[in-house]
């Protein structure tokens, strides 16, 4: 392959590449300062920070000459040629990147102790590393005001450096185009057109793509200190697209969710619906203890006795001659699906078993609009429906069934024809789900609710067991490009709830050993194994993408050995 040598080090590039693009893929990474580039944007070259020094060995000699008569040339604009020996750390190079730091301070306000950017601001990096101690700009400040630019996003224009990141993105992504640059000189500002805000489905990603804190989320604003956050890898919970996200949590907390890039599924984006969406993670109605019913009124309970009623009632369900189903959630995990049917069989191996209702709301979206391979917002609107109906279609085949998965209204159905006594339900959705007719369905039949949040059919439950929502727990989903993705636990689980495969697991150590002992608990990876032994769920060992995020850090000061 071809090979350029940048400041020592000798690469291999691709055709076509840029000199940016194979530092930022270097291993380790070589760090050009810049602003303005972004592999998913158009590169404009308007910052002027990754200038560096470029030399070509002469065709005639071999020997090195200045690349384009010696003037500095943009890394991000200029592609890679064989030979090509390249400096960004050359005195020529580093007193462009310091000059060009002065210029952008000029302005630049002083408020980092109250900005939201403060800690991982690309500004304050470069400006420690290439700027000046002290400023030699004795004028006034210009001051720009601060801008309500839609629903979610804040402009405080007096940051903005004109990376243009954000204009660029709502004309090349989104194609909406709201975001405009206005004036000139000094006075130059990002703008809305007028009547007409940021008001997109991906909007948020422009507060992902700002360097500085010039675009700020509403959400976010004032609420943490980003160097007290802890990043926690995984996976969309509210849409079935996967996408790929960091949450982003303190002290068993959720403060944002922010993309991690998978260009697979989601590039480097995510919706504005799973940036913001998570909110019923902490709604203070959560559902947080067990309850049982006694004499027609349902009471607190512990787990313990909880689990034995769950078991107890069912079994007597069976034993009627009646049969009993699950009503599996497609908000669920595979492993809370596994864990749970699992238990389910062991009671009644003809149990029925069904996947709960699937939302849908508009229509499947791509951006840019009539891209091939842009990034997909699916109306559909819960994370592992494939993940839940493969499960359970594994099962039904060891089971009485042949495979047979009922969708919610056959579920419905099956319950009024008078065959089924005894029904496990599970919710997790973030909003209301439970229907009239499921209620009506119900009204005779031993009912165990597995929710999150107060419904109504929580309230009329026999027995009433707390989940966990995505983000408490560890698992996997199943996306609507069929791909199997793992995600890890950020939170904590709410203090008196569990997740469901921890509840699948204690229902079954309760039948086997009908003790009230609960099971240890549960291990994601190790119920993947369990699952993959099952004919039909083998792709549970060959086939689940682990997340992935590269952490590289590097101390501030050189470390020295005395």
């Amino acid at each position: 392959m071809p090979k350029i040598t940048l400041n020592g080090r000798e690469l291999e590039f691709k055709p076509g590449q840029v000199i940016i693009q194979v530092a930022n893929q270097a291993a380790p990474v070589i760090e050009i300062p810049q602003y303005c580039y972004h592999d998913g944007l158009s590169i404009v070259a308007s910052c002027r920070i990754c200038l560096a020094e470029i030399w070509m060995p002469d065709k005639a000699t071999g020997k090195l000459m200045p690349y384009m008569g010696g003037k500095l040339m943009p890394t991000c604009q200029t592609t890679c040629i064989d030979g090509m020996v390249v400096y960004t750390d050359s005195p020529k190079a580093v007193a462009n990147q310091k000059a060009v730091m002065e210029y952008l301070l000029i302005n630049h306000p002083l408020d980092c102790p109250v900005c939201d950017q403060a800690g991982e601001c690309l500004l304050q990096d470069f400006s420690y590393e290439y700027g000046r101690g002290e400023s030699r700009f004795e004028e006034a400040k210009v001051k720009n005001p601060k801008k309500d630019l839609g629903p979610n996003i804040y402009l405080y224009s007096d940051r903005c450096i004109m990376c243009t990141r954000c204009v660029r993105f709502t004309r090349e992504v989104t194609g909406t185009g709201e975001l405009l640059v206005s004036g000139r000189g000094n006075r130059e500002e990002i703008d809305v057109f007028p009547g007409k805000p940021i008001d997109n489905e991906l909007s948020g990603n422009v507060v992902d793509l700002c360097p500085v804190g010039a675009l700020l989320d509403k959400d976010f604003l004032f609420a943490q200190r980003v160097w007290f956050l802890k990043s926690t890898p995984s996976i969309d919970g509210i849409t079935a697209s996967g996408d790929n996200i960091l949450v982003e949590h303190n002290d068993g907390k959720v403060y944002r969710i922010k993309p991690r890039t998978n260009m697979s599924v989601n590039k480097w984006w995510i919706t504005d619906e799973v940036r913001h969406g998570w909110k019923f993670v902490q709604r203070e109605d959560r559902l947080c203890e067990p309850k049982h019913k006694q004499f027609g009124v349902q009471l607190k309970t512990d787990w313990e006795r909880a689990i034995a009623d769950c078991v107890e009632g069912l079994k007597a369900v069976a034993t009627r001659g009646k049969h009993i189903a699950f009503l599996a959630s497609p908000m669920l995990s595979c492993e809370d699906t596994f864990s749970i049917a699992r238990a389910t069989t062991a009671i009644d191996p003809r149990a029925f078993l069904a996947v709960g209702p699937v939302p849908v709301h508009g229509q499947d979206k791509t951006f840019p609009p009539n891209s091939a391979d842009g990034f997909k917002l699916y109306a559909e609107k819960c994370p592992n429906s494939r993940g839940v109906r493969r499960t359970l279609e594994a099962l039904s085949k060891q089971g009485k069934h042949n495979g047979y998965v009922a969708n919610f209204e056959q579920f419905i159905n099956q319950v009024r024809s008078g065959e089924i006594g005894g029904v496990i339900v599970t919710g997790n959705f973030p909003s209301d789900w439970v229907t009239p007719a499921l209620m009506d369905a119900l009204k005779n039949a031993f009912v165990v609710v597995i929710d999150t949040l107060p419904s109504e059919l929580a309230a009329r439950a026999d027995v009433l067991l707390p989940g966990a929502t995505w983000v408490e727990k560890t698992g996997c989903f199943e996306n609507a490009r069929a791909m199997i993705q793992a995600f890890e636990r950020a939170i904590p689980v709410l203090d008196g709830a569990r997740p469901e495969a921890q509840i699948g697991a204690d229902l079954f150590a309760q039948i086997k050993s009908g003790k009230p002992d609960l099971a240890p608990a549960y291990n994601a990876a190790a119920i993947r194994t369990e699952m993959s032994r099952v004919p039909g769920l083998e792709a549970f060992a060959t086939s689940v993408s682990l997340p992935t995020v590269t952490v590289e850090q590097q101390p501030a000061m050189a470390m020295v050995e005395l």
